[in-house]
Formats: structure tokens, C-alpha cells, sequence
């Protein structure tokens, strides 16, 4: 029975996180975007640089909104080190963006706004899946007493 109340629990936190991480990724969705098509077709800038610069002010309020709403719950390891991750995972998460925008404009040739911004959903679906999983393990770490063992340094036995 104990059993089944920690799973429970489990689960509606991770909902509960799920939701949260869902808000703040989707108003940084909108930055994205808007930003990437803004800078793209409004002022005409390169396709790639569009998307590197409109990435990066929606990955600093996606900081802000994850640091102290999605995760504020959990234990804070430090400004520096957290910033330092999260922009260096938010780069790798970018390259599957530029990746999609790159081979969909210089590989196949399509500059149009559809393809350019199907190309641009595309990459953000991959790195929106690779943030939620990489801040929670090395951004945003569990309260201490939730550490597993195996990150924690104790052995665990067969059983």
C-alpha cells in the first residue's frame, strides 16, 4: 500500500512539474518564435542567426520562470553553476533547431515562412524533450533527502 502512495506521489509531482515547465516553455515558445520571425522576416536576418539570437532571450525567461516557479521547490546549487548549465544545455538543445532550420534552407532548398517555421516546430519539439530531461538531472536537482542512491555515492547490492 505504501508502495502505491509513493508512486502516486511521484506522479503528481512530475505532473505537477510537467504543467509548470508547460507554461513557462510555451510563453518561451511564443518568444521563440515570434522572435525567430521577427528577426527573420521583418528585419530580414540570416535564418540561423534569427534563430540563435530569438533562442536565447527566450532561454533567459525560461530561466527565470524554471528557476523560481517550475523548480523553485527544489535545492538551489548555486546561481553560477545553475546559469552555467542551463545555457549550456539550452546551446545543445539549440543545435537541434539550427540542424532543422540549416537542412530544411541550405540542404533542401525551402526558405519559405512554412517550411522555415515547420523546420523551426520540428527542432523545438526535439529540444523542448532534451531540456525537461537534462535540467531536472543536472540544473534543477531534487531536495537532497530525494537524491537516488546511485547519484547520492552509495552502493546499492543485488537483491
Amino acid at each position: 500500500m505504501q508502495f502505491l502512495r509513493r508512486a502516486y506521489q511521484q506522479l503528481a509531482d512530475l505532473i505537477h512539474e510537467l504543467s509548470k515547465f508547460g507554461v513557462v516553455g510555451g510563453i518561451a515558445f511564443v518568444i521563440d518564435t515570434g522572435g525567430f520571425n521577427l528577426l527573420h522576416y521583418g528585419l530580414h536576418w540570416g535564418p540561423l542567426i534569427s534563430k540563435v539570437v530569438a533562442t536565447v532571450v527566450a532561454a533567459t525567461f525560461s530561466y527565470l520562470g524554471n528557476r523560481y516557479w517550475t523548480f523553485g521547490h527544489r535545492e538551489q546549487s548555486g546561481f553560477a553553476r545553475e546559469y552555467f548549465l542551463f545555457f549550456l544545455l539550452n546551446g545543445i538543445a539549440l543545435l537541434f533547431g539550427l540542424l532543422c532550420i540549416g537542412f530544411t534552407s541550405y540542404t533542401l532548398g525551402l526558405t519559405d515562412p512554412l517550411s522555415t517555421n515547420i523546420a523551426n516546430l520540428v527542432g523545438i519539439g526535439l529540444g523542448t524533450l532534451f531540456r525537461f530531461w537534462s535540467y531536472k538531472k543536472w540544473v534543477f536537482l531534487a531536495a537532497t533527502e530525494d537524491v537516488p542512491r546511485e547519484l547520492s555515492g552509495e552502493v546499492t547490492r543485488a537483491r
